[in-house]
């Protein structure tokens, strides 16, 4: 099947994300090596073009170095699709996070201004 008539479905919000998930992956890990997985050259491409705002939120600023070696979970100096996904993951929990404390922030502002009586 491909892409062409997967798109003729109403794919939801949730399934659209995903499809852009996997596109943005394969955008990177076809330009060098393997054309499934990402070289840490390839992975450092995708986080800068792909995650610059987002990563901010992750508490500790791993270096591209620190990062690789948290996903390469078979050390394979390749980061699989599935390894990718543990990077999203942790991003999108800290972001998930993030728009959480700044929520309350606002609550908090807020319900100072305001006196009901």
């Amino acid at each position: 099947m491909s892409k062409g008539q997967q798109s003729q479905e109403q794919l939801s919000e949730l399934e659209k994300a995903m499809d852009v998930i996997i596109d943005v992956f394969h955008q990177f890990s076809r330009r060098e090596g393997d054309r499934d997985t990402l070289t840490k050259k390839e992975l450092k491409m995708m986080i800068d073009k792909q995650l610059a705002n987002y990563l901010k939120h992750v508490k500790n600023k791993a270096t591209i170095d620190q990062i690789m070696k948290d996903l390469d979970v078979n050390k394979d100096a390749q980061i699989s699709f599935g390894e990718m996904m543990l990077l999203v993951t942790r991003v999108t929990c800290a972001t998930h996070e993030h728009l959480h404390e700044v929520e309350d922030h606002q609550h908090q502002h807020q319900h100072q201004h305001q006196h009901h009586h």
